[in-house]
């Protein structure tokens, strides 16, 4: 049987040379000889191809330090907050669109919060005289023709208008809750959701409010709307608590968009869950 020579050709070094390889001709085999300074890097790390090795090195692109994360992430809630003028003191003080003075800090004593679901709504907490008042509101909507269906859009002009009737202090602080898609909302629920949320931080600002997106789990996890207490009756039971003076309007199922826009707000101003509602309320101004 003949024998099919093979031997390297110009390798890197001489002190990289691949010893003399044997092969029977009978076998057609194809050979590629690398010097080790010149392998082509992996894109795999070493234990996905089964080697082990006491040092991973991380692309420096995929390396975000903390410090860097905190910078986006205010520079991200500087943009959604609404550019005060700066006062001279020749300057008279600003007001809200609806004619509230600013002048004893922006929106200190005010705050808002909106579930921007098409079937949720806004509540308005301000306090004034050592009182603390709530109130809640739909979110306006109107139905539109889209494609060969109706549907249900929100209102942006009566958005406006409503944001306007509070007169709130400009700068005043509106908490939101962060939307997020989920695979059963299916692509209308998450064009839907996406749509909302940002049509509200857009007119929020432009009205005047400082926008502050809130994960929904931060917000239910304040008044243990977590687990088997994560519905959205348990959410019209505790608004009920927090907030009795206005529990008749959140006695119907579809009422669940008020309880957590009364939540959410409730979240921004600090408000807990004790045996009362009203000491809660009381002991946070």
């Amino acid at each position: 049987m003949e024998i099919l020579q093979i031997e390297p050709r110009a390798l890197a070094s001489p002190s990289s040379q691949v010893p003399l390889m044997r092969f029977p001709t009978a076998k057609r085999i194809f050979c590629i000889a690398f010097s080790p300074a010149v392998i082509p890097p992996s894109p795999f790390p070493l234990s996905s191809r089964g080697y082990s090795s006491s040092r991973v090195v991380v692309p420096a692109k995929a390396v975000v330090a903390a410090a860097e994360v905190a910078r986006l992430k205010e520079n991200w809630l500087d943009s959604l907050t609404y550019p005060l003028p700066r006062l001279t003191e020749d300057d008279e003080p600003s007001t809200s669109p609806g004619g509230a003075d600013s002048s004893a800090g922006p929106g200190s004593n005010w705050v808002v919060g909106i579930d921007p679901d098409l079937s949720g709504a806004i509540a308005l907490l301000k306090t004034e005289d050592s009182v603390c008042s709530a109130q809640v509101f739909d979110s306006p909507s109107l139905k539109v023709v889209v494609g060969k269906r109706i549907r249900k859009r929100l209102d942006v002009k009566s958005i406006v208008q409503l944001l306007r009737s509070f007169d709130a202090p400009v700068g005043t602080t509106a908490y939101i809750e962060q939307s997020i898609p989920y695979p059963q909302d299916g692509k209308q629920g998450w064009w839907s959701g996406g749509f909302g949320y940002g049509l509200w931080i857009g007119v929020l600002v432009a009205s005047g409010y400082s926008v502050v997106p809130v994960p929904s789990l931060a917000w239910k996890n304040e008044f243990k709307l977590t687990g088997e207490t994560a519905t959205k009756d348990e959410s019209r039971r505790r608004a009920s608590m927090l907030f009795p003076s206005l529990s008749s309007s959140l006695t119907r199922k579809k009422d669940h968009g008020r309880a957590e826009a009364l939540l959410i707000a409730a979240y921004g101003k600090g408000l807990k869950m004790n045996s009362t509602a009203t000491s809660s309320m009381d002991e946070s101004l």
